[in-house]
């Protein structure tokens, strides 16, 4: 073995891995992008789920926007309060404030709502509604259940409940708008993280029609708007929209509603109790009213000889 040639060959080939390293060096040089320091520790203070709900490609694209102006310190939603803090301090600005906002389902017909057929096609809500039959719900404004929003949700913070209808765990939901963009009846909103009462129809037909595909449908009947003190509930478009700025979450909607459509449910005996405290507070102004009127008969009655 002639072990020249094999020196020649590794003197050679080193050679050209040097200068061709030099090459790579200069030209790594020469085309440099610079990147802004910050814009790494901004990603790091991002959720790292790369969701979406930003309206950006990923993470890296939310910290490239948010470096330059074109996206809010908040836009990541998972990250919340603290990571918008943290980016607010890199960025040299105040960090942002605001109520805690996550994701609600605005519907528990479920196992209670009227199905037209059972549909056994591909599991996913908008597939449920393209078939040629129709929906598989007769309510049009109703959970489908088939966890297309489940399937969004990087965080697990929405699961479909026992009764066929999606509900959201408010301690898990970061407000990344996922389960809001999968859900084709567009059931999903924003609310506040400390309200406790929800009206849970959208169902906007009216009252017949709408008793015919679901027993927790609300009906309009206003019984909700006119038990609450705080001017909080009123029926707009044939169903009760709650004003979660004046919401006290003081449950009395809940317990005045005939159909239980608004969250929390009570108990029979909370309904109960609720009854017999309407009545009594009825049968109390009505007292009240006959014993006015008998004292106005009476002052009347009493200045009528002096008249004469």
């Amino acid at each position: 073995m002639d072990f020249t040639t094999v020196i020649w060959a590794v003197v050679v080939l080193g050679a050209l891995a040097i200068v061709f390293g030099l090459i790579l060096a200069v030209a790594a040089k020469v085309f440099e992008v610079e990147v802004d320091p910050r814009l790494p520790e901004i990603q790091a203070c991002l959720a790292g789920a790369n969701c979406g709900g930003c309206g950006y490609p990923g993470c890296g694209g939310c910290a490239e926007a948010i470096l330059a102006g074109k996206a809010p310190i908040n836009a990541c939603a998972p990250a919340g309060a603290e990571g918008a803090a943290k980016i607010a301090a890199i960025m040299g600005m105040e960090a942002p404030t605001g109520e805690k906002m996550v994701a609600h389902v605005l519907c528990n017909g479920g196992t209670n709502a009227v199905k037209n057929f059972e549909y056994r096609g591909v599991n996913d809500c908008l597939a449920a509604t393209k078939v040629l039959a129709g929906d598989a719900l007769a309510c049009k404004y109703g959970c489908l259940g088939f966890g297309s929003c489940v399937a969004a949700c990087k965080f697990d913070a929405i699961h479909v409940g026992e009764n066929g209808a999606a509900v959201v765990d408010k301690e898990k939901c970061t407000n990344c708008g996922a389960c809001r963009e999968a859900c084709p009846r567009k059931l999903i909103v924003e609310v506040p993280y400390k309200q406790k009462v929800f009206v849970n129809c959208a169902n906007k037909n009216k009252g017949p029609a709408v008793t015919k595909v679901c027993a927790n449908s609300c009906i309009a009947c206003g019984m909700c708007e006119r038990t609450c003190k705080f001017d909080a509930i009123h029926v707009v478009n044939n169903v009760a929209v709650i004003d979660y700025t004046k919401c006290r979450n003081c449950t009395m909607c809940a317990k005045a509603c005939p159909k239980n459509a608004i969250e929390p449910i009570p108990t029979p005996e909370e309904k109960e109790k609720f009854k017999a405290a309407q009545k009594a507070m009825a049968e109390k102004k009505a007292a009240a009213a006959k014993a006015a009127a008998e004292a106005a008969a009476a002052a009347k009655a009493a200045e009528a000889p002096k008249a004469e």
